[in-house]
């Protein structure tokens, strides 16, 4: 299953796969624009995930990480939700795998493209799945985007073999599986390439 957080649209795609291929189960979004009291949003999306966990029984559970934005108090409401939502599916399930990627790593999966627009990766997903969808919001094709692209990370070979058991979808690369290293590191390990 796959969520992309929001705080008037939450959007959700569930996919089951089938002899190495992902095939469409469910695609959605919950509706929250017209709950006023950000409390009573936070248990409405608490509710429903965990419902949806409960009823589809996903194995694994990816989400959208927020994403650095400008304004502050956007960023804040952005994380409590995807907070709540990752404590719904934690407490409707004690043996699922939980997964993050970020924005523009889940537009690159899906379209190749990092800043591709939502009606680009709407697309996408057609033509991945072989399906018609055309929700009355993206962010449920989004929610969509993000399992495909949990799914098209985790049955890469070569990211299986480099990843070991941790797999960390915020920027993709086995670097950033592996960590920094100081710069005084690399300094002792390439004297070479320092210039006095």
């Amino acid at each position: 299953m796959g969520i992309d957080p929001g705080t008037n649209y939450m959007g959700y795609g569930i996919i089951e796969i089938i002899d190495g291929k992902p095939q469409p189960v469910l695609l959605g979004d919950i509706d929250l624009h017209k709950i006023s009291d950000p409390h009573q949003k936070l248990r409405y999306i608490f509710e429903r995930v965990q419902a949806l966990t409960k009823e589809y029984k996903p194995a694994e559970v990816a989400f959208e990480s927020p994403f650095f934005g400008e304004n502050v108090q956007s960023m804040l409401k952005l994380g409590r939700a995807q907070g709540v939502a990752i404590a719904a599916v934690l407490s409707a399930s004690e043996e699922i795998s939980i997964a993050e990627y970020a924005p523009t790593r889940i537009k690159q999966a899906i379209t190749g493209r990092g800043q591709a627009s939502k009606e680009q990766i709407a697309m996408m997903i057609n033509t991945m799945l072989k399906t018609d969808y055309h929700p009355r919001k993206l962010d449920a094709t989004d929610g969509m985007a993000v399992a495909l692209c949990h799914w098209l990370t985790t049955s890469n070979t070569l990211t299986r073999l480099t990843s070991g058991t941790k797999r960390k979808g915020l920027g993709g690369d086995s670097k950033s599986r592996k960590g920094s290293s100081s710069w005084e590191k690399f300094v002792e390990s390439n004297p070479n390439r320092v210039k006095k």
